[in-house]
């Protein structure tokens, strides 16, 4: 999917909070001009996957009328006490083509149980709610922030748990698999997907797909593992690259003129989906329930830069050829299965790849007429894992090849920034791979005048 949305939005809105304490009166949740198509028409047009809405999100209240809980929208002036926040927004994202996601934070400083049996019976039949009620989710978010203090039903007290066992995660994920078998679930433990280990929404330069999740739980500390991966990972959990636009996650007025700006995103662009992660950017809606003027403006320009360098693909109608094709003992020129060609044939369902035991290849792509490039976008067929370790890209320069750019890890997309240069033929070198590379796509392209 690449990049998506997050929407921070609760009573935190209203109280210029970032997390709140659990004692808020619901009263002060009331976004009079909340209109989830709108948020969802915009995110679309900005080139958004899906969104994810903070359901709940630590300070326990309820954007939908949970029967479990007054403490919700139902107590709220927003409609009348009859709004539905997740359902408007999960409809909207349907009626406009993108994912809907839910982010139902296991911590909660309002319930009177929390930290006792009592409340994981009630998470679970919040976690049924929103998986059976709202139609299919793309992902499920589960933070890793659990336990401190807190409002608990008026106690005002601390309460500490044991991550690694109190919520009992096996059951949780087994219990979402039943309901909803599709949806991703997010945790810096996985099982789907994993935190990058940030919240500066950047990936680390060599990004294994793969976690060794013996152990693993969602608010441990895995320090660097969570950037690198694993190579030798037992579970297929890639890394999401979360940020937001602003300072905070949730809106505040206060920082208004320190939304970033668009270079700041199309820095973290290139350090998240081009370094293999996917990119999850936080738009927080403002207490009236739309995004604020600045950040849409900013979520637009983000869009147009990115189209404006990557609309053209400078590798279109390129010949390849490759010092090894899979097959070739067999066949001459090789098996055209999996023929250098597919490279550049900007299908999703071919790739080029080597024999068993070939791990360092070629591949050279001599275009139609000289281009002036400045961006490299390869791929992996991930479907067979993830293999390459490092390669290069060169370019035909002055008779000769010159080093244009190096990576390590590929994985479903690398997008490397190269120094500028006029060409008609780039040589893309697989140097070191787990096993036979096998390779989707290589792209080529033109930064725009902000790209």
């Amino acid at each position: 999917m690449e990049y998506y949305g997050f929407l921070h939005f609760t009573v935190n809105t209203f109280t210029d909070r970032e997390w709140g304490y659990g004692d808020e009166d619901p009263a002060v949740f009331a976004p009079h001009q909340f209109e989830a198509l709108a948020i969802a028409s915009l995110c679309r047009a900005a080139g958004m996957a899906g969104l994810i809405l903070t359901a709940k999100h630590h300070d326990g209240f309820c954007l939908w009328p949970s029967r479990h809980t007054a403490h919700s929208v139902r107590s709220s002036p927003y409609r009348g006490g009859r709004g539905d926040v997740v359902g408007e927004l999960a409809a909207a994202c349907r009626q406009v083509g993108l994912g809907f996601g839910v982010y139902l934070s296991p911590w909660d400083r309002h319930h009177p149980e929390y930290g006792r049996e009592a409340y994981l019976d009630y998470y679970r039949n919040q976690l049924v709610e929103l998986s059976t009620e709202y139609g299919p989710l793309f992902e499920i978010w589960f933070d890793g922030a659990n336990g401190g203090d807190g409002y608990y039903g008026g106690a005002r007290t601390e309460r500490r748990i044991d991550r690694s066992t109190y919520y009992r995660w096996p059951e949780v994920h087994q219990l979402v698999r039943r309901l909803q078998p599709d949806a991703i679930m997010f945790s810096d433990a996985g099982p789907d997907c994993r935190w990058v280990g940030n919240e500066r929404g950047y990936g680390a330069e060599t990004n294994w797909a793969c976690l060794r999740l013996a152990g693993m739980y969602p608010g441990g500390d895995y320090g660097q593992r969570l950037a690198n991966g694993d190579p030798d990972g037992t579970h297929w959990v890639p890394a999401e690259a979360d940020v937001s636009i602003r300072p905070g996650w949730f809106y505040h007025a206060g920082e208004d003129a320190q939304v970033k700006s668009l270079a700041a995103l199309l820095e973290i662009y290139y350090q998240s989906v081009g370094r293999g992660c996917n990119l999850l950017l936080n738009v927080p809606p403002d207490p009236r329930g739309r995004i604020h003027p600045v950040d849409a403006q900013r979520l637009l320009d983000f869009r147009r830069a990115l189209d404006a360098t990557f609309g053209v693909d400078l590798a279109r109608g390129a010949t390849v050829v490759a010092d090894s094709v899979r097959g070739q003992a067999r066949v001459p020129g090789g098996d055209p299965a999996y023929a250098p060609a597919h490279l550049v044939d900007e299908r999703a369902d071919t790739c080029w790849a080597t024999d068993d035991g070939v791990t360092t290849a070629e591949a050279v792509l001599s275009l139609p007429a000289a281009r002036a490039l400045d961006r490299v976008r390869v791929e992996e067929y991930i479907e067979l894992g993830q293999r390459v370790e490092a390669f290069g890209v060169d370019a035909w320069v002055g008779g000769g090849w010159a080093p244009l750019a190096a990576g390590t890890t590929i994985g479903p997309r690398r997008i490397l920034r190269t120094p500028r240069v006029r060409t008609d033929r780039i040589r893309l070198r697989i140097t070191a791979s787990r096993a036979c590379p096998v390779l989707r796509r290589v792209g080529l392209f033109a930064a725009g005048e902000a790209g």
